[in-house]
């Protein structure tokens, strides 16, 4: 039987570099066009402020 693949859309964590733990959000990321990891500027409810957030492991 074949070798089932991961998919090519997979869902990512996002994670807040300033206060980490205090904010993440959920998306999904296409690995045959973004192959590094997502940087965005996301909202912070915590820190009431828009912040740079990094793709989670």
């Amino acid at each position: 039987m074949a070798k089932k693949s991961k998919g090519i859309v997979v869902q990512v964590i996002m994670e807040c570099t300033e206060a980490p733990g205090t904010s993440r959000y959920f998306t999904v990321k296409n690995t045959r066009n973004i192959t590094e990891r997502l940087e965005r500027k996301k909202y912070n409810k915590t820190l009431r402020k828009h912040t740079l957030h990094r793709e989670k492991k």
